[in-house]
């Protein structure tokens, strides 16, 4: 069984092309374009990871995974984030609540992005 993975990014461009990086690579995924439709999308498909973008409309990322955290069956999944900046910060936030991995967008290649899947899941997407 593959890997269901949550793609949560507000700029279709670059959500589309993570998505058929990790569709190539075996993984099952699902989009969201901001917060909102992210916990909706993670309520009724329990992924097994979710990679979500911090800034986004509507509700942020840290939003999205605050409200994630409290519901019952969901504080488990784990959590990658993408930010345009690598703010000590937000990492420390993220930390709380369970991030496993922060990529900063202009410092990753798209190699690294699956790389970070694969380490994050522990395998390829088999």
């Amino acid at each position: 069984m593959s890997s269901k993975i949550l793609l949560v990014e507000d700029d279709n461009n670059l959500r589309e092309i993570f998505e058929m990086r990790l569709q190539a690579e075996g993984y099952d995924t699902l989009a969201a374009s901001d917060g909102e439709e992210a916990l909706v999308v993670a309520l009724k498909e329990k992924p097994d990871l979710i990679i979500a973008d911090i800034m986004m409309p509507k509700m942020s990322g840290f939003e999205m995974l605050e409200t994630l955290r409290a519901a019952p069956d969901m504080n488990k999944v784990k959590v990658v984030m993408m930010t345009a900046l690598g703010q000590a910060e937000d990492q420390a936030r993220g930390e709380k609540l369970g991030v496993v991995k922060y990529l900063v967008k202009s410092q990753v290649t798209l190699e690294d992005f699956v790389r970070v899947v694969k380490e994050v899941l522990g395998s390829g997407g088999e």
